[in-house]
């Protein structure tokens, strides 16, 4: 046997023995592995997708106009106290996407200006209207904030699934300000979606109870009512004051609303939380604690200091979570957010608030639940379709060419062996139309061994000995084969560089395919001529 026959018989035979050990974890009746298997060997194997396993596919709009919106409102707060800060006779009140300073004394303008120029680099003035200066934001401030939401939101949600515990989640910006994304195997698809779209704005609001108006509201009302108080209560609410609600659940399991009248501006927000666990409480009901930066502990420590004997509400997306009496200042930098949790609950909380607040609010546009028998009817098809395929092609090949057919089944195996092996190497995740890919592979390696069995056969037609008719049908074969890959690989590469999804997958599996679909065709068939020549001298070929 030739050297060169040995090497390329070697060759074959390690990747064989690799892909095989690299697919072994995705089996179902493998257990743990070896240490040193995870050390030195992919360990993680081939993922299914979302269409295989079932789980969620989200696609979530940032509503990027509201960051806008709180942008020029947190500009507006900070631009007020500054201004206060300075003693300047001044009040700041926002029009649109605009701040006006109405001014006592038109002296002050300049002031103004200077100030607004040192310290607000985003606003730039617009006009001047009786003694009221006018301020927006700079061009492309705007574009910037959405884009900048968009980004935020998209590694909030990234960070709280993560935490979630989802195992190879696909999550990704679609177009301007949508969000794709897909949880392979999510079995509580209302709990993950809960997680996923909740804003988790942390705020601490002072209740406003000097004011008379506090003593009217109700103790409590039904849920269903809640709508109606707001709206008659609205025009009566005190200028700076808004009213929330916190929800109480009754030993009976009765659900009924508790109205606040709170300070409209926060007092503190969760921007300086730095952790958040869930502990359990005096009667074993779960809460959880919240634990503050540096800055943000001695800004809670100053709030409760100056505070003390007032009431401070906890407020989380707008919903009042409790409002207890700050008894002392609170020094340390903790807090605690309680009221009537599950453990489940209190834990999704905990990993929000870690996770940190969206900037805007995300719409669900598309939510589609795919379930585990669907999956699995998904994979069931897709199996009983590459085998049904497999075995037509196998059949033909034999029946057509004979010796040489089987010789092409063998490396049709050989085939899909390493592309398996390969996925698994990869960690790649099965879709089902990565299943069409590795069924394409078949039909593409069938066709390099018909290119190169017609070329044997011109061979042997002209006269040609058996082992200069391969030889020459490889060669020949040779430009043709490499062709028709190469301009599928370059429609493989295209697809994954614009597709998403599945569509990745497809050409992922199509890219591996087509490469390994080459080495079996040239290097893998040929081998085994090559093995017939070099044990005895053959006459007459059965093709």
């Amino acid at each position: 046997m030739k050297r060169g026959v040995k090497g390329r018989f070697l060759l074959i035979a390690v990747t064989v023995l690799l892909s095989i050990l690299f697919f072994v974890p995705s089996t179902p009746w493998f257990g743990s592995l070896p240490g040193w298997w995870q050390r030195y060997l992919p360990h993680k194997g081939i993922t299914l997708g979302l269409d295989l396993q079932g789980g969620m596919h989200l696609v979530m709009e940032v509503d990027a106009d509201k960051a806008v919106d709180n942008t020029v409102e947190r500009l507006g707060q900070d631009l007020g106290d500054r201004l206060k800060d300075q003693q300047l006779a001044a009040t700041v009140t926002r029009e649109g996407l605009t701040l006006a300073v109405a001014l006592k004394d038109l002296k002050d303008r300049e002031k103004v200006s200077t100030l607004v120029d040192e310290h607000f680099g985003t606003l730039s003035s617009t006009d001047l209207r009786d003694q009221t200066l006018i301020f927006s934001l700079r061009s492309g401030e705007v574009e910037r904030v959405q884009k900048a939401a968009v980004s935020q939101a998209l590694e909030t949600i990234r960070n709280r699934i993560d935490q979630f515990g989802v195992t190879e989640p696909l999550i990704q910006q679609q177009g301007a300000r949508q969000i794709l994304i897909q949880l392979p195997g999510e079995k509580n698809p209302q709990r993950a979606l809960n997680l996923i779209g909740r804003t988790a704005l942390l705020e601490f609001k002072l209740l406003d109870e000097e004011s008379p108006f506090a003593r009217e509201l109700p103790e409590r009302i039904p849920p269903s009512q809640e709508a109606a108080l707001l709206a008659e209560w609205r025009p009566k609410i005190p200028q700076g004051d808004e009213i929330l609600f916190e929800r109480v659940e009754a030993e009976g399991g009765a659900v009924s609303k508790r109205p606040f009248l709170v300070k409209q501006r926060a007092a503190m927000t969760g921007e300086s939380l730095q952790d958040a666990l869930v502990s359990i409480g005096d009667f074993n009901e779960p809460y959880v604690s919240i634990t503050f930066d540096g800055a943000g502990a001695k800004q809670f420590e100053r709030l409760t200091a100056e505070h003390v004997k007032k009431r401070l509400a906890i407020v989380l997306d707008g919903s009042v979570y409790s409002a207890p009496v700050i008894q002392e200042r609170i020094a340390g930098g903790r807090a605690q957010v309680s009221g009537s949790f599950s453990m489940e609950e209190a834990n999704d909380l905990a990993i929000v608030l870690r996770a940190g607040s969206l900037p805007a609010p995300v719409n669900v546009i598309q939510n589609v639940t795919v379930g585990p028998s669907l999956g699995q009817d998904s994979i069931d098809a897709g199996i009983r379709a590459a085998w049904i395929g497999t075995a037509l092609v196998v059949l033909f090949m034999a029946f057509y060419y004979r010796l040489a057919g089987v010789i092409a089944d063998v490396a049709l195996a050989l085939n899909v062996i390493l592309l398996i092996g390969a996925l698994a190497a990869l960690n790649a995740t099965l879709t089902l139309p990565g299943i069409a890919g590795i069924i394409l592979t078949i039909g593409m390696s069938v066709d390099s061994n018909v290119l190169i069995f017609e070329r044997i056969r011109e061979e042997l037609r002209l006269g040609k000995p058996v082992r200069l008719a391969v030889d020459g049908g490889y060669d020949k074969a040779f430009l043709t084969i490499v062709d028709s890959h190469v301009t599928t690989l370059i429609t493989a590469l295209v697809l994954f560089l614009f597709g998403t999804g599945p569509i990745k997958g497809f050409a992922v599996t199509l890219s591996l395919g087509v490469t390994i679909n080459l080495f079996t065709a040239l290097v893998g068939t040929k081998v085994v001529f090559d093995l017939m020549h070099a044990r005895a001298k053959v006459v007459r070929l059965s093709i």
